[in-house]
């Protein structure tokens, strides 16, 4: 399987048309694409994206399952260290022939339906990046227990867990203020 237009993404599947139950094994490391990420956390452009995918000829077109394997590098959400660990999805995704597509019960095509290309190649970066980010943490913490920052002055809670600012309800802080502008009665 030679990836075509130079992209090592792009899977040529021209061996696997009207073969069905033929397969393809594909294992390759290749170079995070762009915009893999969230706001705090994501995958490095151009780190290693290890692929182990099977690719096998059905019917309808071309199913392909595996995994894909990153390391994940972002900013914890509560007190913005760094953080990093791999990640490992689960790839299950059907791509189809154009003209089966077409031929699906004249219906008007699927959202979540990939079209394998007219040059009978296979584009996985989108499947890939749908995947991969939507399994990275909605709020990525560098440890369940982390305490974060304090909300008023930015202090690292986890220095000292007993740090803490006197709040006055903000009813009462009028009153406060009046009681400061009066004379102390002396004895």
């Amino acid at each position: 399987m030679v990836a075509p237009r130079g992209s090592h993404l792009v899977i040529d599947v021209k061996e696997l048309r009207d073969r069905p139950g033929t397969q393809q094994h594909l294992t390759r490391t290749v170079g995070v694409p762009a915009e893999f990420s969230t706001v705090l956390v994501g995958f490095r452009q151009g780190e290693d994206l290890e692929l182990d995918l099977r690719l096998e000829s059905v019917h309808e077109g071309v199913l392909m399952t595996g995994t894909a394997s990153a390391q994940v590098a972002g900013q914890c959400g509560r007190c913005l260290d760094e953080l990093g660990y791999p990640l490992t999805v689960d790839v299950m995704q059907l791509f189809t022939f154009p003209e089966s597509a077409a031929q699906a019960s004249g219906e008007a095509e699927d959202e979540d339906e990939r079209l394998i290309g007219d040059d009978l190649t296979i584009d996985l970066e989108p499947v890939l990046r749908d995947l991969m980010v939507s399994a990275l943490p909605f709020q990525p913490v560098c440890r369940e227990e982390c305490p974060g920052l304090c909300s008023q002055c930015g202090f690292r809670m986890e220095d000292d867990p007993e740090h803490f600012h006197e709040q006055i309800d903000p009813r009462w802080a009028a009153l406060a203020d009046l009681r400061n502008g009066l004379d102390e009665p002396e004895d």
